[in-house]
């Protein structure tokens, strides 16, 4: 029986582009799948057939010898064609589905066709820092000291005994995975005797015992911007575990946590400090010098018959906005101290005042109580 044109099989026209090709074989391949037309003899065929044809017009060369010479072109050994349905089918198919794919399963291949490097990327760190408010208002540059996994300087990370080098390993040839046909398919699985890296150390160096990587204890320069705020991340690349075998090395992540300050609380880029005063003060004024985060100190003013809880907003005095000019303000709130542990001739006059007070002097509470006396007057206001 004479075999169908290729184009003919797919569905395609002679002119199609690559992912026409792989699209048409990728309908005929779900639809007459063996796992979907069991004991369908025909359906197997049909299946073969369209991997056939993919294979061969999927390939530039294989694809211009076809379209000049037919069927003809790989027959006789003549342009090392696909074999038909030949010991070699069950490679081929492997190769198909890697195209088709790969790129879902994490199967594609590397330069070369190798798969497994041997080398793995090391491990990223978490290094939890401590800085005051003052740290973060002004920025600092810190110095800290990182356990870590660094490379071997005597094999340089390769894990070979100095002198000598990894080989590919014997097993899978250094592609860092074994193959198992099974009927026409062809299964894929991690190389047991390298376990998927793709090499294989014979001499082992004795500083590291072959992982190319020593634990070290690093001392590393951290810059910390102004504005950061409790719980920020800073990245710095490369700077983790070195990689096994010379892999490249994982990051370190720092996390800032701000410890509470004596004076102020902060929220966003604003600052608050509540400050104690007299009962003197809030009832016949005064100034105040009052700290700032920036170490020095501002007056502020008490207007006469102050109340507790009034705030005063200092303009641009709170933290600076991370990496912006912007800069946050200070709130002042005052909290009136009650005196205690009066004196005799403090509590005099206090009488005193008391007796010389008048609803203007206290004017809150004297309306509270005069709404309060109507209440119980009137029975139920």
């Amino acid at each position: 029986m004479a075999k169908r044109d290729y184009y003919e099989v797919l569905g395609v026209a002679r002119g199609a582009t690559e992912s026409d090709l792989k699209s048409a074989f990728r309908k005929l391949a779900k639809e007459h799948h063996p796992d979907k037309n069991p004991d369908d003899k025909s359906a197997e065929i049909k299946f073969k057939e369209a991997a056939e044809a993919y294979d061969v017009l999927r390939d530039p060369q294989k694809r211009s010898a076809y379209d000049q010479f037919g069927h003809a072109a790989f027959e006789g050994g003549r342009g090392g064609g696909p074999g038909g349905f030949g010991p070699d089918f069950a490679s081929s198919m492997s190769d198909i589905f890697d195209d088709l794919f790969g790129e879902f399963m994490g199967g594609r291949r590397g330069a070369g066709g190798r798969r497994g490097s041997g080398r793995e990327r090391g491990g990223d760190i978490r290094y939890s820092m401590d800085i005051t408010l003052s740290d973060a208002y002004a920025g600092k540059n810190a110095q800290i000291r990182v356990p870590t996994s660094v490379g071997c300087e005597p094999c340089a990370g390769t894990g070979a005994k100095p002198g000598t080098q990894p080989t590919a390993c014997t097993t899978c040839g250094g592609a860092g995975k074994v193959r198992a046909s099974q009927g026409f398919f062809t299964i894929e699985r991690t190389c047991p005797s390298c376990q998927g890296r793709g090499e294989s150390i014979k001499d082992p160096c004795p500083s590291c015992q072959g992982a190319g990587r020593i634990t070290k204890e690093r001392t590393l320069s951290v810059n910390i911007p102004a504005g950061v705020e409790d719980g920020t991340r800073i990245r710095l690349a490369g700077e983790g575990e070195a990689g096994l075998r010379g892999g490249p090395p994982g990051d370190l992540y720092i996390f800032l946590a701000i410890a509470p300050h004596d004076f102020f609380q902060r929220d966003g880029a604003d600052i608050f400090c509540r400050v104690p005063i007299a009962m003197t003060t809030a009832a016949l004024g005064g100034q105040l010098d009052v700290p700032t985060i920036d170490g020095g100190k501002t007056r502020v003013k008490i207007p006469e018959g102050c109340e507790s809880g009034k705030q005063f907003r200092l303009k641009s005095k709170g933290m600076p906005v991370l990496r912006t000019k912007t800069m946050g303000d200070m709130y002042i709130q005052v909290e009136v101290e009650t005196p205690k542990n009066l004196t005799s001739r403090q509590r005099e006059l206090l009488k005193e005042f008391e007796r010389d007070s008048h609803k203007e002097t206290s004017p809150a509470s004297d309306g509270f109580f005069t709404k309060v006396a109507s209440f119980f007057t009137d029975g139920k206001g």
